[in-house]
């Protein structure tokens, strides 16, 4: 018979094969959008470039023009794939992931404020976004506290926040100047298009501290996941290291949004692909961070050049297009599963 320790073994072997072949995907992609565009330039004359050897023109167009929106897409999607992976774990519902329970809609809220209220742009934008998912987490956990919070209620309190979130940026929207309304329309669907290095430093120093803080903590999920009851017999703090957890989670999609905008869906189709590569049961923490990567730059790579000329659109809508279907079908199974 199999024992514990070695089940763990093969677990944890697995898991770090395939972080591996992830990784490998990602820079195999990344360094193909820094090649592919109107002006072509060879995979070595890019590596060339990266190390400091290229040309005058490779160098401002790999440095200058493509690695801000490259390095954006790979930290906004190792972001959101930890994050919804964090949330879809600590509530147990694959529903639960921060696009879908209203965390980005708080963010995104908070930056057309500053558009369309204040009249303000910049960095500013991000930080009003990175306060307002945090903001919006901090609301959505105390309308969902009744001497602790469940991830059913949790899930019905932020799809509420989410949809008054919306209404309020429909409203302001429509009240908005038409040039400031569609700026912020860019910015909700989720677009890498005007993304700054400051912007990309801003988020790499957060997510240097957040990601190892949430895979640190992130090992308690384990024992989460045998019941309140039987956490607490093993000495867990249930309560402090769930709204912990909660906090980062909330925090990595903030950062995330503030970057690229409410990106949809990459939180929520990471967490079952990693699962499904794991074939665990059950998102890896580790491996959904770069399928979450991994998502973003395709799903990017496919809104540079999906159409022809010079129109690009945004990367929100690609990765809403294939978002949405499994979306359908998640509740469609989630439905017969309920009537049988």
């Amino acid at each position: 018979m199999t024992s514990v320790v070695e089940v763990h073994r093969r677990t944890a072997r697995r898991t770090a094969a395939v972080t591996a072949v992830l990784a490998v995907a990602v820079l195999a992609v990344f360094l193909l959008a820094l090649s592919i565009g109107d002006f072509p330039i060879a995979l070595p004359d890019v590596v060339r470039t990266l190390f400091g050897g290229g040309t005058v023109r490779d160098d401002y167009i790999v440095l200058r023009l493509r690695l801000p929106r490259a390095l954006a897409g790979l930290l906004v999607g190792f972001a959101f794939g930890l994050s919804g992976a964090l949330f879809q774990r600590l509530l147990r519902n694959p529903l639960a992931s921060p696009d879908v329970i209203g965390v980005t809609a708080g963010s995104s809220l908070a930056a057309v404020l500053c558009l369309i209220t204040l009249g303000v742009s910049g960095l500013v934008v991000p930080a009003a976004a990175l306060t307002g998912g945090l903001a919006t987490s901090v609301l959505i956990y105390a309308l969902a506290w009744r001497r602790g919070v469940t991830g059913h209620r949790l899930v019905l309190v932020g799809i509420g926040v989410a949809a008054l979130a919306a209404s309020a940026m429909s409203y302001l929207l429509t009240r908005a100047d038409v040039r400031i309304a569609a700026q912020a329309l860019v910015w909700i669907t989720g677009s890498f298009n005007r993304v700054a290095w400051g912007e990309v430093r801003m988020a790499a120093v957060f997510l240097v501290v957040l990601v190892p803080a949430a895979l640190l903590l992130g090992r308690t999920l384990t024992v989460l996941e045998l019941g309140d009851d039987a956490a607490k017999g093993l000495g867990l703090r249930v309560e402090r290291v769930r709204l912990a957890l909660l906090a980062l989670a909330a925090a990595l999609c903030g950062v995330a949004t503030s970057v690229g905008g409410p990106i949809a869906f990459v939180a929520f189709l990471s967490g079952p692909i990693a699962t499904r590569v794991l074939r665990t049961g059950r998102p890896g923490l580790v491996p959904s961070a770069p399928v979450g990567a991994l998502v973003t730059i395709l799903a990017d790579f496919a809104a540079q050049h999906l159409l022809s000329g010079a129109h690009q659109l945004p990367v929100g809508v690609v990765t809403g297009a294939v978002g949405a279907p499994y979306l359908l079908y998640l509740l469609a199974t989630a439905s017969r599963g309920a009537r049988s």
